[in-house]
C-alpha cells in the first residue's frame, strides 16, 4: 500500500485492509477522548491566527475567541474556516491568557452556523498553562458576536 513492492500503487492489500478497519473501530468517542493529550480547561481569551509560513505571514490574520486549551491543543471559534492539516501560528491576547507564540497544526473544523466556525489545534510542542487559567475564563471579554 505505502511503498509496498507486492502491491500496485493505489491498491490495498488484504492485510492492510483488515488492519485498517481494525484500527477504525478503535476510535470510538471514549477511545478519542482517552488519548488527548491533557484535561482541557474551558477558557475565554482573544486569539489571532496567522499562516505558519512565513511567506505568508502577512496574506491573512483572523481575530477568533478560545473555547477550551489543554498543553496540547486548543478550541477555538473564528468567523472563516481553517484549512485542516495546515500550520497556524496563534498568538494569544497576553492579558487575557498569558501564553507565548505558538505553532499549531489544524486537525479538524466544523461550521457551527454561518459565520461561525469551531477549530481545534494540536501544539507542536507542549505548553505550560499559566497559574491564572481558571481565572481567565471568568474575565475574558467577548472577541465577537457570531449572528
Amino acid at each position: 500500500m505505502f511503498g509496498d513492492k507486492d502491491h500496485k500503487q493505489g491498491s490495498l492489500g488484504a492485510d492492510d485492509g483488515f488492519e485498517l478497519m481494525q484500527e477504525l473501530e478503535k476510535n470510538t468517542p471514549d477511545e478519542i477522548v482517552r488519548q488527548r493529550a491533557g484535561y482541557r480547561h474551558p477558557v475565554k481569551a482573544s486569539l489571532t491566527l496567522q499562516s505558519g509560513n512565513a511567506s505568508e505571514l502577512l496574506d491573512y490574520k483572523i481575530q477568533g475567541v478560545t473555547g477550551d486549551i489543554s498543553t496540547g491543543g486548543v478550541s477555538a471559534m473564528f468567523p472563516l474556516p481553517v484549512r485542516v492539516g495546515d500550520v497556524y501560528r496563534l498568538e494569544f491576547d497576553r492579558q487575557q491568557l498569558d501564553l507565548p507564540l505558538t505553532f499549531a497544526r489544524c486537525v479538524m473544523c466544523t461550521l457551527v452556523r454561518e459565520g461561525a466556525y469551531k477549530c481545534g489545534f494540536r501544539f507542536f510542542a507542549s505548553v505550560c498553562l499559566p497559574e491564572n487559567i481558571k481565572t481567565a475564563a471568568a474575565t475574558a471579554p467577548v472577541v465577537q458576536s457570531w449572528s
